[in-house]
This record gives structure tokens, C-alpha cells and sequence, in this order.
């Protein structure tokens, strides 16, 4: 379940709750509109955190020769998404 669903889910439950007037015994499409769109923005709301909480890290090794001196040198570098760690 995603972003896309929590939306989907928020729609299909405000059409129920506000655009069908259908009298249907025993079910209340109004409720179940508005717990559709509660369930919609609670999913929302949780696929957006674990969206923000998710970190990539990524690590470059880089070697090359000093022109001026003829040593080998090595650079590392760490980043991650708040930025670089090294």
C-alpha cells in the first residue's frame, strides 16, 4: 500500500459519503464513506513516514596517481540523504 492508495481510498470514500444518495436496508453508505476516508488517510499518513524514514547510502572509492610525486592516492567518501558523512 502507498501514497496512491491511501488517495484512492480517501476519493472512493468521499463519493460514498457525499455524491451517492442510494437508501440501501441495512447498510449506511455514509458510514462507510467516512471510515474509507479515515482508513485512506491513515495510510496516507504512514506510507509518507516510512517514505521520509527511508536512507540510501551510498560510498565512492576514488584512486588515482599524484602527477607531482608519483604516489597513489585514495579518497572515500560516504553520503547519505541528509548529506555528506565522512
Amino acid at each position: 500500500m502507498g501514497i496512491g492508495t491511501g488517495i484512492a481510498l480517501v476519493v472512493i470514500g468521499a463519493i460514498l459519503a457525499f455524491a451517492i444518495n442510494v437508501d440501501v436496508p441495512a447498510v449506511d453508505l455514509t458510514m462507510i464513506g467516512y471510515i474509507l476516508m479515515a482508513a485512506g488517510a491513515v495510510v496516507f499518513l504512514i506510507s509518507l513516514i516510512l517514505m521520509l524514514r527511508h536512507r540510501q547510502v551510498s560510498s565512492t572509492t576514488r584512486s588515482a596517481v599524484d602527477p607531482n610525486s608519483g604516489e597513489r592516492v585514495t579518497r572515500r567518501s560516504t553520503t547519505d540523504n541528509d548529506g555528506p558523512v565522512l
